[in-house]
């Protein structure tokens, strides 16, 4: 196999699963919030890159996987809420009300749920690896 059809490969793979996970984080927003915001569904695809390579290339313990994948969705939240709300000024969200926020781009409360939202996160995209990459 040619390098540039490696390339073409590994590129293909990693669009697939950006797509999903933006889609999928799209579709969860809508159904807890009742809306969504087209950034929401490009931090949903980051994100999902982030934990299938957390997922598929740390052999660290599982609980410290779901952490990571915590911390990197807490991560690409605040750096997202820093370009759209304050930069951008669109004011998708705020947790400016919720306690233990910071710049009120992200909050305690929801860096715990990232952690609990990484358990299946990590779990699927192990599946996926080893599925469809032969891969974690």
């Amino acid at each position: 196999m040619t390098l540039l059809k490696l390339h073409m490969i590994k590129t293909l793979k990693y669009a697939g699963i950006f797509k999903s996970g933006g889609l999928v984080y799209g579709a969860l927003e809508l159904a807890f919030r009742g809306r969504t915001h087209w950034t929401m569904m490009l931090a949903g695809g980051v994100c999902a890159i982030f934990l299938y390579l957390i997922a598929t290339k740390s052999r660290e313990a599982l609980w410290k996987k779901w952490i990571m994948g915590g911390a990197v969705i807490t991560t690409v939240e605040f750096v997202t809420g820093i370009v759209v709300n304050i930069v951008l000024g669109w004011n998708v969200w705020s947790y400016a009300n919720s306690w233990a926020n910071l710049f009120g781009q992200i909050c305690l409360l929801f860096s715990l749920l990232w952690v609990g939202l990484s358990i299946p996160g990590i779990w699927v995209m192990t599946l996926v690896g080893r599925r469809f990459f032969k891969e974690g």
